[in-house]
């Protein structure tokens, strides 16, 4: 994962039907983990596991699938410098 330091409400923000558009052609797991993230951001990734009820392997994959369509960003927890967290880019 790369660590993004850009601000999730950037001019670039995607709209709504673009975020939804993209969001459809992905699994289902990837979907349930945006909607975690939507609710409740940011979140690491055992934090997203235990928010959505998936596997770690599973929530890892959601996320590798958030970030290849530009969905998702992630930087490092200023309360744990080894764990990163991730947030929606919208």
């Amino acid at each position: 994962m790369s660590t993004s330091t850009a601000d999730p409400d950037a001019a670039d923000a995607l709209t709504d039907t673009e975020y939804r558009d993209l969001l459809s052609d992905l699994p289902p797991s990837a979907k349930l983990v945006a909607k975690v993230l939507e609710s409740d951001a940011p979140l690491s990734q055992g934090q997203l596991a235990e928010e959505s009820l998936l596997p770690d392997r599973t929530v890892r994959y959601a996320l590798n699938r958030l970030e290849d369509q530009g969905l998702v960003g992630s930087r490092y927890s200023f309360k744990d410098a080894r764990k990163q967290v991730y947030y929606l880019n919208r």
